[in-house]
């Protein structure tokens, strides 16, 4: 699993235990989640259908940094699977894993579209780079 994106815990990201706000980190996981699903099916519509079981192993405190990590695991029609994980930078300690995210290609109408893709990309190859709105012109 590679693992690109960063965060560093800030007092604003805190429960009231002064630990790392659950609802936090899955905004980041999801966020993260769905950018990788656009490089991976191509399109900027992709929406979350699913997360399964979260599994909060450790927590976070402010000032730590950390990590989170996806890989599609497969690819469906109009979905992608993927797993995530989330360690602490510094001490490399697993803070969450999700063995289920999807995520599911849509047309401008929120109906699921065909991707066409079967293999993950490491790539910028899928990123669209054509606006989809209609009111933008030929940018």
């Amino acid at each position: 699993m590679n693992f690109h994106t960063r965060k560093w815990v800030k007092p604003e990201d805190l429960n009231a235990h002064g630990t790392l706000f659950g609802g936090s980190l899955l905004r980041w996981i999801d966020e993260e989640a769905a950018i990788y699903a656009i490089l991976q099916t191509g399109n900027r519509r992709a929406v979350t259908k699913l997360i399964s079981e979260i599994n909060f192993v450790s927590s976070a405190v402010q000032g730590d940094m950390i990590e989170m990590g996806l890989k599609a695991t497969r690819f469906g029609r109009t979905s992608v699977t993927m797993r995530c994980e989330v360690r602490n930078m510094l001490t490399r300690r697993l803070i969450l894993s999700i063995e289920k995210i999807v995520f599911v290609s849509v047309d401008e109408n929120g109906r699921p579209v065909p991707h066409g893709y079967t293999d993950i990309t490491y790539r910028r190859d899928r990123i669209p780079t054509r606006p989809q709105n209609p009111d933008w012109e030929n940018d």
